[in-house]
């Protein structure tokens, strides 16, 4: 595998990072707290109006037809500038789910506007308990749902909803307006200064996604939350360097007892040791990365991998990024205490690093399976969110 970026990925990085270090600032504490408390919906439009909303979707719908190498990118200057921005959720797991089971007529009618920036779609997939369980029922041939989903990250800017629902043991795929009769969408910011939202339904009109309602989605959800997985691994990666780069800076800029922190050696060890993690996890991601892009039988795996490393390695990064800047460490003001609560955020509900422990340790030959049988077992499916 190469790993290399040729031109056009240092051009995208180039693009993407210009645009979010202008409407983010990194190190602007106070940025990251009242972002979201007042969410901005320009900074949206703007990622889709230079492309990067529309890299995995096709060309012919007025995306790219990029890969999930390009999409990684972006995930992780996303990341570095601590942007609130559900790019993962909305690209990954709403757009890609509308590519692969949405009908030519729903991708014709929902893709442009994704690609574009003017419409947002999230996935809903989440249930608080089984009595919360959403319920799908047919009525005069048009689709109602009931229950509840929770959290929905994004859920509260969206304008579709991908709902999934059990129906007759198989689980389907439905989309939703905002604003429909019957949905109720209460969001509320998260510890990480992102939003997350709790979806009532109570006999919400749906449209079935795609012609078939006899076909089984797990395995299509299992593989967008795989490929959302690698895509926060990526994310993670950013705020990581944004980790190592303040921690650097404040050794070199602070003085005790007369002299920069770098000067003591104990300090810089545990910089370095920041790097070393950061480094480690850069290598799994980017080899899980191009196993799935390349379609490698070891892909799903290869995720799980990517995961565990990413988890620890965030962890690590985070609490020591904390503990050398001190008191400011843990203050609204300073950036490095966001980062710490953003890859905590991460690692609990999205990368489940101890899941993908259990699912290495126990499944040893599940792995040897094709990887379209992996991603379609609902029991690695359904925990990955």
């Amino acid at each position: 595998m190469d790993f290399t970026y040729d031109t056009e990925h240092d051009d995208l990085r180039s693009a993407v990072r210009a645009l979010l270090q202008r409407r983010y600032p990194p190190s602007d504490g106070g940025r990251i707290v009242e972002q979201a408390e007042k969410p901005d919906a320009d900074g949206w439009a703007e990622l889709g109006r230079m492309g990067a909303l529309g890299l995995t979707i096709d060309s012919d719908h007025g995306g790219m037809g990029a890969s999930l190498v390009e999409a990684s990118i972006v995930a992780e200057e996303i990341g570095r500038c601590l942007a609130p921005e559900p790019y993962v959720e909305s690209l990954v797991l709403g757009a890609r789910l509308i590519a692969s089971a949405g009908t030519p007529e729903q991708r014709r009618t929902m893709e442009p506007a994704l690609a574009a920036g003017t419409h947002r779609v999230v996935l809903a997939h989440l249930e608080p308990g089984a009595l919360s369980r959403v319920t799908a029922a047919r009525w005069s041939g048009a689709w109602e749902l009931s229950g509840v989903k929770e959290p929905v990250v994004g859920g509260a800017e969206a304008d579709l909803l991908v709902v999934t629902a059990e129906v007759d043991c198989r689980l389907l795929l439905f989309v939703v307006e905002s604003g429909s009769d019957g949905l109720e969408i209460d969001g509320y910011p998260t510890h990480d200064h992102r939003r997350a939202a709790r979806v009532s339904l109570r006999g919400a009109p749906a449209h079935l996604l795609g012609d078939d309602g006899h076909e089984d989605r797990r395995g299509l959800v299992g593989a967008a939350l795989a490929e959302a997985k690698l895509l926060l691994c990526h994310e993670a990666l950013g705020l990581m360097e944004t980790a190592v780069g303040l921690t650097s800076e404040y050794l070199r800029v602070r003085t005790q007892f007369g002299k920069p922190l770098m000067a003591f050696q104990a300090l810089t060890f545990r910089a370095a040791d920041m790097y070393v993690a950061m480094e480690m996890a850069r290598s799994t991601t980017m080899w899980a990365t191009m196993a799935v892009a390349e379609g490698s039988p070891l892909g799903l795996e290869a995720c799980h991998r990517a995961a565990v490393e990413t988890g620890r390695a965030g962890r690590f990064v985070g609490e020591q990024a904390v503990q050398l800047h001190g008191g400011i460490g843990v203050t609204a003001e300073h950036p490095v205490g966001h980062v710490l609560s953003r890859l905590t955020a991460i690692d609990h509900t999205a990368l489940t690093s101890m899941d993908a422990v259990e699912w290495l340790r126990e499944a040893p030959a599940t792995r040897s399976a094709a990887p379209e049988l992996l991603l379609a077992d609902p029991r690695h499916g359904s925990r990955s969110a």
